[in-house]
C-alpha cells in the first residue's frame, strides 16, 4: 500500500524531495499545498496530487498518511499542531523555527501526540558522516570548526532576521548539527559575536555579515563555528573534528587524517527519505537520525547564539 504524502510548501527544498520520493514505488503525491497557486498547481501536475492554498483545508480534506513541511522558518506552527492533532508523522524542513517559544510549543505537540517526525539534517545521512562516526566513537574528541561562508541567498526573507533568523539560524545549522551529531554531546554554554556594515546596498537587509559562535558541551568539548554571506567567489562549508593524531573532515571533499597520514573518507549512507517513509510504513521510528526533540537541541544552540549576540554575554544552556 503506498504512502499518501502531502506537501506544505512546494519551493526548491520540497522539489529536491519529491524528485526523490517520485522513484518510491510505495510513495502517492496526494496534496500540495503552496500560498502561490501557481506552485502548488505546478507540483500537482508534475508529480500528482490536489493543488491547495490553505493547509487546513487540505488537511480537512485529504486522508493523509504522512506530511513533508517544507516552508521558511517564520512560517513553522499552525501545520505542525494540526499534523499532531491528526496523528499524522511528519518530516520537517530546518530550521524548525525562528523563535524557540515556537519550537517549544511544536515540541509539546509532537511529544503528546506521539508522531513519528524526521528533521531535514541529511548531512547526518551522509556516508562520511556515518564513517566519522564510527572512528570517532573510540576517541576522546577535543573540539571542533566549523565554517558556511560564502554568498548571500537570493530569497527575500533570507534577509530579514524576523523570517530567517540570520544565516546562522537558517543555512549554518546544519553545521551546528553535524557538530552536535559528531562530538555527541549536547551543548553546555554558547558566546558569538557578529559584525555587519557591508551589505548596506541590499534592500531590507538586516541579518549579520558574519559571525563566530563558541560552544562549550557538555562532555567537555569545545568548537567555533562562522557563517559569512558577505563572501563573493568563495566558499567554506565544511566542519573539522579534532582529537589526539586524528582529524576528520566533514564536507568540502570528506577526509581522515591519522597522524599526517590523510585519506577520503567513505562510508554507508542512508537515504533521508526512504528512512522516513519507512519509519511511517512500519510505526518505527528508530532508524530516523534527526526526530524533532533532537532537531530542537541544535535549534537552542542558534538561538543561544542570537541572544549572545545582541547582549556580548555567554547563555549557558
Amino acid at each position: 500500500m503506498a504512502v499518501r504524502l502531502g506537501f506544505i510548501g512546494t519551493g526548491g527544498m520540497a522539489g529536491a524531495h519529491m524528485k526523490n520520493l517520485q522513484t518510491f514505488d510505495d510513495v502517492e503525491f496526494t496534496a500540495m499545498c503552496d500560498i502561490v497557486e501557481g506552485k502548488a498547481a505546478e507540483r500537482a501536475k508534475k508529480y500528482g496530487g490536489t493543488p491547495y492554498t490553505d493547509f487546513s483545508e487540505m488537511f480537512d480534506k485529504e486522508e493523509l498518511d504522512a506530511v513533508y513541511i517544507c516552508t521558511p522558518p517564520f512560517a513553522h506552527g499552525e501545520q505542525e499542531r494540526i499534523a499532531c492533532e491528526n496523528g499524522i508523522p511528519m518530516f520537517i524542513e530546518k530550521p524548525i523555527a525562528v523563535r524557540l517559544e515556537q519550537a517549544i510549543i511544536i515540541n509539546d505537540y509532537v511529544q503528546r501526540s506521539g508522531v513519528i517526525t524526521s528533521v531535514g539534517y541529511h548531512w547526518r545521512y551522509g556516508g562520511d558522516a556515518q564513517k566519522a562516526k564510527e572512528i570517532l566513537s573510540g576517541e576522546k574528541i577535543l573540539g571542533a570548526l566549523g565554517y558556511w561562508m560564502g554568498g548571500m541567498p537570493g530569497v527575500h526573507w533570507w534577509r530579514v532576521r524576523a523570517e530567517s533568523g540570520g544565516q546562522h539560524v537558517e543555512q549554518t545549522t546544519h553545521i551546528f548539527d553535524i557538530c552536535r551529531y559528531l562530538v555527541g554531546s549536547d551543548a553546555k554554554t554558547v558566546h558569538g559575536v557578529a559584525a555587519r556594515g557591508s551589505m548596506t546596498d541590499i534592500p531590507d537587509y538586516d541579518v549579520d555579515d558574519i559571525s563566530m559562535v563558541n560552544i562549550e558541551f557538555k562532555n567537555g568539548a569545545v568548537a567555533n563555528i562562522a557563517s559569512a554571506c558577505a563572501m563573493e567567489g568563495f566558499g567554506r562549508v565544511h566542519l573539522e573534528v579534532f582529537c589526539r593524531g586524528l582529524v576528520i573532515q566533514i564536507g568540502g571533499g570528506s577526509t581522515v587524517n591519522r597522524k599526517g597520514q590523510t585519506e577520503e573518507l567513505k562510508g554507508q549512507g542512508f537515504d533521508r527519505d526512504r528512512v522516513f517513509i519507512d519509519a511511517v510504513k512500519k510505526g518505527d521510528s528508530k532508524k530516523i537520525l534527526s526526530p524533532y526533540s533532537d532537531a530542537l537541541e541544535t535549534f537552542k544552540i542558534t538561538m543561544a547564539a542570537s541572544k549572545s549576540f545582541e547582549t556580548g554575554k555567554a547563555v549557558d544552556l
